[in-house]
């Protein structure tokens, strides 16, 4: 059994796993369900315009404000996401998050989807573009 299957059988304290990291735009795997990760992950400032081909993007805001830019057939919008808000960015949508005064999210995704999905502007420095980083006590 891997360490993810053994963190299934407990409960997990999100407030005790965002204060394990401080990296931004880094997420960590809290949990699976089914073949999705559960990810939580700090943010601030922008991330990158991308868009992932093949599935969904959910979002639920923990603490602070997000806001999703978003590129739709009618033209670009933003949408705005307060503190216990959810959204789901359509598959194929690009979209662009970004919090300016910070906020602590919770994603779910397909395991192994990159964080920048399948296509994205260049990757800055400061983004870490990884399916996600295990958990760590």
């Amino acid at each position: 059994m891997d360490d993810t299957s053994a963190a299934n059988r407990e409960p997990i304290s999100l407030d005790e796993a965002l204060a394990s990291f401080d990296a931004l735009w880094s997420p960590r795997i809290v949990t699976n369900v089914n073949d999705y990760d559960v990810r939580v992950a700090k943010v601030r400032g922008e991330h990158l315009w991308h868009a992932h081909d093949d599935t969904d993007e959910f979002f639920l805001v923990l603490d602070g404000e997000l806001f999703i830019s978003l590129r739709e057939p009618d033209g670009e919008r933003t949408v705005h996401l307060p503190r216990g808000a959810v959204f789901t960015v359509p598959r194929g949508t690009e979209h662009k998050p970004h919090a300016p005064t910070g906020a602590a999210i919770l994603m779910l995704e397909p395991s192994g989807t990159p964080t920048v999905g399948d296509r994205h502007d260049p990757v800055p420095a400061h983004v870490d573009a990884t399916t996600g980083h295990p958990l760590t006590p």
